[in-house]
């Protein structure tokens, strides 16, 4: 058994209209997780599963373009037709307060704890939703901010918004298949360019790199070419998904 990928978007920093933000949805078996819920990424993610059957939701950072649409998910899950008890959410430090500041409009603090089951991440994090096994690292985004390993049956290593940095090399030591995001198109502190991306699959030896979350003056096609001139394995763009995702095996 493998993993499916399926991509909800990956337009940064906003939404375009063919294109939500950070969002994904990884999927083995009876397995669902939710990674990132950036703005618009909802909608989509009911064209492959239903709310109420996700297991578990990952954020990288506390970036809207990454994490907004869990606002409207609090409202889906307390005040709509979704049935279900809350869902585990594993994000930074500090995510149920953020939350909380965002929806409560009145004296009592909103209960985003009834609609989501938080846990803190932090550096060395391991965890289990379903059949997949989970390893998050810190990484340099001048934020706290983490990337994932995600296992079952083979292995997808997501970058979440970062520069170059040895902890995300590591954590993608030989994985199946490295999503990297590309957003900066000159060299940057908090963000790869196409190339950093390329060299950083190369240096973990990942089997297939996915180039993600490129920026508005650098064309996807432009991102695979500059990726590929430093990897030398097979390289894509995360155009977001119609149907369901193709398989990281």
């Amino acid at each position: 058994m493998g993993l499916d990928l399926t991509v909800l978007g990956c337009a940064t920093p906003y939404p375009s209209a063919d294109n939500p933000c950070s969002g994904y949805l990884v999927s083995t078996g009876d397995t669902r997780l939710w990674m990132d819920a950036g703005t618009g990424t909802l909608g989509p993610l009911q064209r492959h599963t239903k709310l109420q059957d996700v297991d578990a939701i990952w954020i990288s950072h506390l970036h809207a373009d990454h994490s907004a649409d869990l606002l409207t998910a609090y409202y889906a899950l307390l005040f709509a037709d979704v049935e279900r008890g809350p869902i585990p959410l594993l994000g930074p430090p500090g995510i149920a307060d953020r939350l909380a500041g965002f929806l409560t409009n009145g004296p009592e603090r909103s209960p985003v704890e009834s609609a989501f089951e938080i846990t803190e991440l932090h550096d060395g994090h391991q965890a289990t939703v379903g059949s997949m096994r989970l390893t998050t690292a810190a990484v340099e985004h001048g934020i706290p901010a983490f990337a994932v390993r995600i296992e079952a049956g083979s292995s997808l290593t997501y970058s979440g918004d970062s520069a170059p940095c040895d902890s995300l090399v590591e954590l993608a030591r030989g994985t199946d298949v490295l999503l990297c995001e590309a957003e900066s198109a000159t060299k940057s502190e908090v963000h790869h360019t196409p190339e950093d991306a390329g060299e950083t699959a190369e240096a973990a030896g990942a089997g297939r790199l996915i180039v993600t979350h490129v920026g508005r003056f650098v064309t996807p096609q432009d991102a695979v070419s500059r990726a590929s001139s430093r990897y030398g394995g097979p390289v894509d763009f995360a155009s977001p998904t119609p149907a369901r995702g193709g398989l990281t095996r």
